[in-house]
């Protein structure tokens, strides 16, 4: 297994469990369960693999990565119960799983030798868009859209320090480290301290 597969594996899995909070606070059955869990899971990665024009998407490549969100389902289907706070699980896992969805975007287009710009995107795309398509389903304020909380710019930024590192000759293992630790410290740092870029506030038009 390659770097890039074992960053997606994981990716698939804590996103899936996000997905799967996302159902329990809907109050969803099981196959809902499973649904908002592998659409959260493969969202990302696949418009990712679309995008770049990959042989096979990645899930379509192994089948084994729609197991892993189901499973995540099935624990979360199980368990959710036991949790104090169902939304503060899913915004962590989410985070988690967001330090993973990068590096795993990065190393893939870096990997098909994209140039920098695609790099950046493909980082972004893979860590963003299953979280989105789960909180447009489920009618939630997409955490990306959360005013004032770093998000895509956490994304942004690990994206931006792996190609850096990728640039002055870092191995492909140290880039991707780099970038989860990055993404992972920004997001953890906006949920806990409140770090946040301004905001835009309207202003009386002038005279």
């Amino acid at each position: 297994m390659t770097i890039v597969q074992g960053l997606d594996y994981a990716a698939v899995f804590i996103f899936g469990l996000t997905g799967a909070l996302a159902a329990s606070r809907a109050q969803l059955d099981i196959v809902g369960f499973v649904f908002l869990a592998c659409l959260t899971a493969v969202g990302g990665g696949t418009l990712r693999d679309v995008m770049l024009n990959r042989d096979q998407v990645f899930w379509v490549a192994d089948p084994g990565m729609i197991l892993s969100a189901c499973i995540a389902a099935a624990l979360v289907f199980l368990t959710a119960h036991l949790l104090e706070s169902r939304l503060r699980a899913l915004e962590w896992l989410d985070a988690l799983a967001l330090s993973v969805a990068v590096p795993a975007g990065v190393g893939v287009a870096l990997g098909m030798g994209q140039s920098w710009p695609v790099v950046l995107i493909m980082g972004v795309a893979t860590g963003s868009f299953g979280g989105l398509m789960r909180d447009v389903v489920c009618n939630e304020v997409p955490l990306i859209l959360k005013k004032g909380e770093l998000y895509a710019t956490a994304a942004f930024s690990g994206a931006l320090a792996a190609t850096l590192a990728d640039a002055l000759g870092a191995s492909t293992l140290l880039a991707l480290l780099i970038c989860a630790v990055i993404t992972f410290a920004l997001r953890a740092g906006s949920m806990l301290f409140g770090w946040c870029l301004p905001v835009y506030k309207s202003r009386p038009p002038r005279n």
